[in-house]
C-alpha cells in the first residue's frame, strides 16, 4: 500500500509589492485566482489532503477557493495570524493534517507559483520517494540568480543547506542553482525539523529553507531535482510578474486549443481563458477574448475584434466585431459586425443580429 501524500499550501502572505487590497493569492492569470492554478496541478495528484495556510485576508481567500477549487481536493485551512516566516507558517499548517500517524510525505509549495506543472510535482515526489530522501527539493538553474536562496551541495551531491541572499557569502551568491521553495518532506521528521528553527537571520523570521540544514546535519539525506523548465517555478510577487506568469499560461492555453482541432489566426492576439470550453473546428480570427464561463460549439467561428464574456456560442454561429456578455447565440446565427450583447439577450438558431445593434433580455 502506498503511504499518503498531503500537501500544504502557503497562502498567508500580504503580497505588499502588488500594492493592491486584493489578497496576492487572488490575483487572476487567465480568469482564474493564482492560487487555484495551484491547486490545480496538485489535483492531477493522489493527495489525501491538501492543507492551505490564510493569513491576510485570510476569509476573502478561503471564500475563494471553497467556491471554485476543484471538486477533487480534500482542503483544510488554517490561519497564520502573525507572519513569522515560512518555516512558521509549514509548522502552524501542520496542525491541519489528519491525526493518524506520521506516515506518507508532504508536499509544500508557495500559492504564488502558478506556472508548476502536475507533471513536475509528479516527478518531485517519485524521485523523493525511489531515493528514501528525507526532504527533496525542486531547484532551478538560473542566469541571474538574484534575490533567491542559493542550494549548496556537498561532495557528493546531496544538498547540505539553503542560502538566502541576504545571509548569503560572496562565494554563496555566486551560485547559480536556486530554491523553488518547493518541497517534498517525510512526513515523520518535518515538525521535529521545524522545531529546531531559529529566527537569527536578516529577516528575523523562522525559514523553512532552514529545514533543509537541520535535516541534513542530523544525517538524513537530501535531495534536490533540477526543474527541466525554471519558467514553471517562478514565483509572482508584482504586477510585473503577474503579467509575465499571463503571458506564459494564455500561450499554454492557447497551444492545448490548437493540438485540439481549434484554429487561432493569430495566437499572439488571442486570448482565452483557463475556464472557456471550445470544440473542435472552431475558428478565432485576431483579437479575439473570451472571457469567464464561455462554451463555443463546434464550427463556430468568432472575430476578428470580439469580446465575449460568459457567453454561449452555438455551432456553426458566426461573431463579427461584437460584444456580449451573458448573452446566447444560437446554432447557425449571425452577430454583428459592431452587435452588442447585453446580459440575458439571445440570439435564436439560425437568427441575427444585426450591425450596430444592441440586444437586451429576451
Amino acid at each position: 500500500m502506498t503511504a499518503p501524500l498531503y500537501a500544504i499550501v502557503l497562502a498567508a502572505g500580504e503580497g505588499t509589492r502588488m500594492r493592491s487590497e486584493r489578497p496576492k493569492p487572488l490575483h487572476r492569470l487567465c480568469g482564474r485566482p493564482m492560487v487555484l492554478h495551484v491547486l490545480d496541478a496538485l489535483a492531477e495528484l493522489d493527495v489525501a489532503q491538501v492543507v492551505v495556510v490564510v493569513g491576510h485576508r485570510g476569509e476573502w481567500v478561503t471564500k475563494a477557493l471553497v467556491e471554485q477549487a476543484p471538486p477533487s481536493l480534500r482542503i483544510e485551512f488554517v490561519e497564520q495570524s502573525t507572519q513569522r516566516g515560512t518555516g512558521d507558517a509549514a509548522a502552524v499548517a501542520l496542525t491541519g493534517l489528519p491525526d493518524d500517524g506520521e506516515e506518507g510525505d508532504v508536499v509544500v509549495l508557495p500559492g504564488d507559483t502558478p506556472l508548476l506543472r502536475p507533471q513536475t510535482l509528479a516527478a518531485l515526489v517519485r524521485h523523493h520517494r525511489s531515493s528514501e530522501a528525507g526532504a527533496t527539493l525542486l531547484t532551478a538553474e538560473v542566469h541571474e540568480p538574484g534575490g533567491y536562496g542559493r542550494v549548496v551541495r556537498g561532495p557528493q551531491g546531496l544538498v547540505e543547506r539553503v542560502v538566502e541572499e541576504t545571509d548569503a557569502t560572496a562565494d554563496e551568491r555566486a551560485i547559480t542553482e536556486v530554491n523553488t521553495s518547493i518541497y517534498c518532506f517525510r512526513r515523520g521528521i518535518l515538525a521535529p525539523s521545524l522545531r529546531r528553527l531559529s529566527p537569527a537571520n536578516a529577516q528575523g523570521e523562522y525559514y523553512l529553507t532552514d529545514v533543509v540544514g537541520v535535516l541534513s546535519a542530523a544525517g538524513y539525506p537530501v535531495h534536490g531535482l533540477l526543474a527541466v523548465d525554471p519558467m514553471e517555478t517562478a514565483g509572482v510577487n508584482d504586477r510585473a510578474q503577474l503579467a509575465v506568469a499571463e503571458a506564459e499560461l494564455r500561450d499554454r492555453i492557447n497551444e492545448r486549443w490548437m493540438r485540439r482541432g481549434v484554429t487561432m489566426w493569430d495566437p499572439e492576439r488571442t486570448y482565452v481563458d483557463a475556464t472557456v470550453e471550445l470544440s473542435r473546428d472552431v475558428v478565432l480570427l485576431p483579437g479575439v477574448v473570451l472571457r469567464g464561463q464561455c462554451v463555443v460549439g463546434e464550427g463556430a467561428e468568432i472575430g476578428p475584434d470580439c469580446t465575449l464574456t460568459d457567453t454561449q456560442v452555438g455551432e456553426r454561429a458566426e461573431v463579427r466585431y461584437s460584444m456580449a456578455e451573458r448573452a446566447e447565440v444560437g446554432d447557425d446565427s449571425i452577430v454583428g459586425p459592431f452587435a452588442s450583447l447585453l446580459p440575458g439577450a439571445v440570439v435564436p438558431a439560425g437568427g441575427r443580429a444585426a450591425s450596430f445593434c444592441v440586444l437586451g433580455p429576451a
